[in-house]
């Protein structure tokens, strides 16, 4: 998929934010923004899309170890459905398991700590979720071609 994605790390205070280079290869963190609320989250999300000249957004979706869909999934999808009335672009859902954590990991490891360090999780955490599904749009696009 050519064009910028913007990826997405729904919190409900914090909700970090990704994106991707033109060609879709790859993901780069962008920040956490605090809007208060769904809806604004959604309103705010749909500016920063806008504003890229997003082709797309890819939404975490929350799921238990063992794929199943638990009631944090309910309301990224909730959020999902208001974004959708904010913008026309495609959105996309990918498994954000682990992603926190992984994040967590890479920043203590790198010795970041401090105030902003949650701030700093939820946009690598946006970071990884988008760069997951590029990844695996990619394997895909390769796979149809062989």
């Amino acid at each position: 998929m050519n064009g910028k994605l913007i990826g997405v790390d729904y919190g409900d205070v914090r909700t970090g934010i990704a994106s991707s280079d033109l060609l879709g290869l790859m993901a780069s963190a962008v920040g956490a923004i605090k809007p208060g609320g769904m809806k604004n989250t959604a309103v705010e999300v749909a500016k920063i899309a806008k504003e890229q000249n997003a082709v797309g957004i890819v939404v975490g979706l929350p799921k238990n170890m063992d794929g199943s869909e638990g009631p944090r999934a309910g309301i990224v999808r909730a959020f999902a459905d208001l974004l959708r009335a904010e913008t026309a672009l495609p959105i996309y859902f990918e498994d954000e398991r682990m992603t926190t954590m992984e994040a967590s990991r890479f920043l203590t490891a790198t010795e970041t700590f401090g105030k902003k360090r949650k701030e700093k999780v939820d946009a690598l955490s946006a970071e990884l979720i988008l760069q997951s599904w590029l990844d695996k749009k990619r394997r895909e696009e390769a796979e149809q071609k062989n």
